[in-house]
């Protein structure tokens, strides 16, 4: 089962634990979670009922094919997780990250340190999240997508990755946000957009362009806000 003899290790009713698994001293896991093999948990974490941890991604003919070589989910220290949330192999978790109930991180991300992932949250494959970032509730982070530290994303924001939708060929780009930057609730950011240190973007805006460093925009299209706008 373990490959190691953690300290303080509390398991609830029917938890499923794959061959290959380290955890760490003073974990706790809720009822009927599975961790599959390889995963690794540090030490002083909190994992809710009905989690599903380390998937191995599949795919179809009309996917992109997963890696085959894909290294193990990993989860750093003081790191909270709620309930029925799944996060797939490949992932790391830095320390003393929170993760909201039904949320679900695919493969391929890094999660920096102090960032909370909020409820029903969707983080999609190969994306970077930085430092202390607040990941608000039912935000859909796609594919692709770089997020650097102490940035907000309001509820219900939605990103998007593929400029022509399927209909030829395209090289999957998410956004890029930047550090300190701010994004309103129910926002929409479009792919391959860069959002620049300290910009603001308004509740429901819809960014179609680059954001220079600083500037708030709302609107659709978002456009900058002119002095004496919003007063």
């Amino acid at each position: 089962m373990m490959t190691n003899q953690p300290k303080n290790l509390q398991v609830g009713k029917n938890v499923v634990i794959h061959a290959d698994v380290w955890i760490g001293d003073n974990v706790k896991i809720g009822d009927n979670t599975v961790i599959y093999s390889g995963t690794e948990i540090g030490n002083d974490i909190e994992i809710g009922a009905n989690c599903v941890l380390g998937i191995i991604p599949g795919s179809n003919q009309r996917m992109r094919k997963a890696s085959t070589n894909i290294d193990p989910l990993r989860i750093g220290e003081g790191t909270k997780i709620g309930h029925l949330v799944s996060i797939y192999s490949g992932t790391t978790l830095e320390s003393y990250n929170f993760i909201g109930d039904h949320a679900s991180i695919r493969e391929n991300v890094k999660v920096g340190k102090e960032t909370v992932i909020g409820r029903a949250a969707l983080v999609e494959l190969n994306t970077t999240i930085g430092d202390r970032c607040k990941i608000q509730t039912l935000v859909y982070v796609t594919g692709d997508t770089t997020i650097e530290d102490d940035v907000f994303i309001g509820p219900c924001v939605s990103m998007s990755n593929d400029k022509y939708m399927g209909a030829k060929n395209y090289s999957m780009k998410g956004p890029h946000i930047r550090t300190e930057a701010k994004i309103g609730n129910n926002a929409s950011i479009l792919p391959n957009v860069t959002i620049r240190e300290k910009a603001i973007v308004g509740a429901g805006a819809v960014v179609t362009k680059d954001i220079e460093k600083g500037v708030t925009v709302t609107g659709v299209p978002a456009k900058p806000l002119k002095e004496g706008d919003g007063d």
